[in-house]
């Protein structure tokens, strides 16, 4: 069956805000005072960083913790994205990243195998600099037509960038002629990238392209060469606050949470 959209306007974003931190508050297993020195770490991906950046300071009311967080995509192998930081072993105790590099996490004994919970799914879009004329991607021959008309695109080096130079474009049939004026962009957004000017068009999960000043959002890639990603999280087999990370997650994948988390342009997946 599909999932259909989260109803938007039933709620303000405070109240959602609101509602998402009562889950807290009537959680049992947090009658417990935190124990000094019980701060959470959390690693999370560009994809679900809008959504948990708006729900956790909830948590940390409601809690009495506080949660320490570090940046980085879901894959790959820079400096600061979540394999290679964990691979350097800086403090963990949630991962928040693309479902498949999260599984490929556990294999690598780096994720508490059973500990994964999927929390939303995330779409891919595009985004054009503030201003600029938005290029018709409705079907998938106009999104052929952009592509190749497009002087420059960035796309991320994480899973909608891996999508986009690894199968997007063949399916397409244009790989030839798009990919070599395509950049991959490393520790940093690609709407940033197209807001300064440095690409005319940029590609990228839908949540990671709306908080950025200075572009305008096109709209998803056509149904037919969609890819949607689930992101999910899991608790890192190094972590000293496990109880802890387990009652994070659940309140990011509760019910109250997924208002909040719709208004950033993924779709909740709620603990049911």
């Amino acid at each position: 069956m599909k999932t259909q959209p989260f109803p938007l306007h039933r709620l303000t974003r405070r109240a959602a805000l609101l509602a998402a931190a009562a889950v807290l508050a009537g959680c049992g297993s947090l009658g417990n005072a935190p124990r000094a020195g019980s701060d959470i770490h959390v690693m999370t991906s560009g994809g679900f960083t809008a959504a948990y950046n708006d729900l956790r300071p909830g948590f940390e009311r409601s809690s009495g913790r506080t949660v320490k967080t570090a940046y980085g995509a879901s894959m790959g192998n820079a400096e600061d994205s979540i394999p290679s930081r964990l691979s350097r072993n800086e403090p963990a105790d949630v991962v928040i990243l693309a479902r498949p590099a999260l599984d490929a996490l556990v294999a690598d004994g780096k994720v508490v195998a059973g500990s994964q919970v999927d929390l939303v799914r995330s779409s891919i879009g595009f985004a054009v600099r503030k201003g600029a004329p938005k290029p018709d991607i409705a079907t998938v021959d106009a999104l052929k037509r952009t592509l190749l008309a497009a002087t420059s695109i960035a796309y991320s080096a994480s899973a909608s960038g891996t999508y986009y130079e690894t199968e997007l474009l063949k399916k397409l049939g244009i790989e030839d002629q798009v990919k070599p004026k395509s950049k991959r962009i490393l520790s940093e957004r690609v709407g940033t990238v197209v807001a300064r000017g440095d690409a005319a068009l940029g590609l990228q999960q839908v949540s990671e392209l709306l908080p950025i000043e200075g572009i305008d959002y096109v709209g998803p890639l056509p149904a037919e060469v969609q890819r949607v990603t689930v992101f999910s999280a899991g608790i890192a087999t190094a972590s000293r606050q496990p109880d802890a990370a387990r009652q994070l997650i659940r309140y990011l994948n509760s019910p109250e949470a997924a208002p909040a988390i719709a208004k950033t342009g993924l779709e909740p997946i709620t603990a049911r």
